[in-house]
């Protein structure tokens, strides 16, 4: 399993914003993002994950094995971290594993309802959720946001052992050094000239 991107152009709103973007990651592989804010990090990870479709270009990865994870931690209030993590790993066709609870030091926190955790927490039991989804292509958008050091650093050991080091793959849009030997795409070189093909106006047609 391989994640292949050639020549791909991404638009936000009918206006392109990245054009010819092409990488490859093959299993273990990890993928840093950077550039300035609004350059096009979250368009082109939603593009990544079929969110959204492309211009032009490839997008070539196994389908049903790619995940996409934003700012939002996607956690039911009225819930325990328990049935929380129950509920997506039943969805995606899987039980809970209990070690994902020690993964992202949940395991005092297992009954507690989501409601009342701290933002940290709660982020943490939303980064949780991919331990449970069994998906090995994830796209993810800022994941250490509201997260102290001790955190980040938990989160980059799962990423490191648990989902790379079993053969995943993930593209991170970060602007965290997360100790990850991985290699960093800059898309400065990639932002679409102003007079691309396409433009605001397309949005309404």
């Amino acid at each position: 399993m391989s994640l292949h991107v050639k020549d791909l152009s991404v638009a936000r709103g009918g206006r392109p914003v990245l054009q010819g973007v092409s990488f490859d990651c093959a299993p273990g592989d990890a993928l840093i993002l950077r550039g300035p804010n609004g350059i096009g990090k979250t368009t082109l990870l939603r593009t990544l994950a079929g969110l959204q479709p492309g211009l032009s270009g490839e997008v070539d990865f196994p389908e049903e094995s790619g995940a996409y994870a934003s700012h939002a931690d996607g956690i039911k209030a009225q819930l325990s971290v328990t049935e929380n993590l129950t509920f997506w790993a039943e969805v995606h066709g899987g039980v809970l594993d209990d070690t994902v609870l020690e993964d992202f030091d949940l395991v005092d926190l297992r009954d507690r309802l989501a409601g009342t955790l701290s933002a940290g927490q709660k982020r943490r039991l939303g980064l949780a959720r991919l331990g449970v989804i069994g998906r090995k292509v994830l796209f993810l958008d800022e994941p250490t946001v509201s997260l102290d050091g001790f955190s980040v650093k938990m989160f980059a050991d799962w990423l490191r052992d648990k989902h790379l080091g079993q053969g995943g793959i993930a593209v991170i849009a970060t602007h965290i050094d997360l100790g990850l030997e991985a290699p960093v795409l800059d898309l400065t070189p990639y932002k679409a000239a102003q007079d691309a093909a396409g433009g605001s106006d397309e949005a309404f047609l």
